[in-house]
């Protein structure tokens, strides 16, 4: 009976321990990896001119910033990032969709191959020709980026933790499956092999 139980635990565990070892051998040998997560900044320029502007105490981080653009003054408060003008500390709006287009387009001379050229850009989010997405973020000057590989790595991760049904609550009942029948097989198969001895 025993025998029979680990049989079936063993075939049930089939497809989960083949994604396991297939998925952790690409998370140890890690290719493609770095392109993939590659953090794109924006370019900065040298700065010709000292920031004349006295700190509010509701700061907590600043930034001062030459771009593509111009001067940016990026401050942090309790209330999360927001960008001022350097002269007046008022809001600054957000660009025109052509100018965050050349500020992007500026970022991608530090890899034009994985970046290729801006194909759409709503709602700042662009769209390029190789394929990869970017999100451009005002308040805070930066980008994040993203491509096919970096789906790829994340569908991988999603094989290796259970998460095959896109539902969350039955991929933690599948993996808690999961690793109870693992548990069981572990318990099962040392049970035989001890009980031989």
């Amino acid at each position: 009976m025993v025998r029979k139980l680990h049989r079936l635990a063993g075939i049930v565990m089939l497809l989960p321990f083949l994604a396991w070892a297939v998925t952790g051998f690409v998370f140890f040998t890690k290719p493609g990896y770095g392109a993939a997560y590659d953090a794109l900044s924006i370019k900065a320029y040298p700065i010709e001119r000292a920031l004349a502007v006295q700190p509010d105490p509701a700061w907590r981080d600043v930034r001062f910033v030459r771009t593509i653009l111009g001067l940016h003054l990026l401050v942090r408060t309790a209330a999360g990032w927001s960008q001022l003008d350097p002269d007046t500390l008022q809001p600054r709006p957000a660009p025109a969709e052509g100018d965050i287009q050349r500020l992007i387009a500026d970022a991608f001379t530090v890899n034009p191959a994985r970046y290729g050229r801006i194909v759409q850009l709503a709602g700042g989010v662009a769209t390029t020709d190789s394929g990869a997405v970017i999100t451009f973020d005002w308040n805070r000057l930066a980008l994040q980026q993203r491509g096919r590989d970096t789906d790829r790595i994340d569908l991988l991760y999603k094989v290796h933790y259970l998460q095959w049904t896109g539902q969350k609550t039955a991929d933690k009942v599948l993996g808690l499956a999961g690793l109870t029948l693992l548990i069981v097989l572990t318990f099962l198969g040392a049970w035989l092999a001890f009980r031989r001895l």
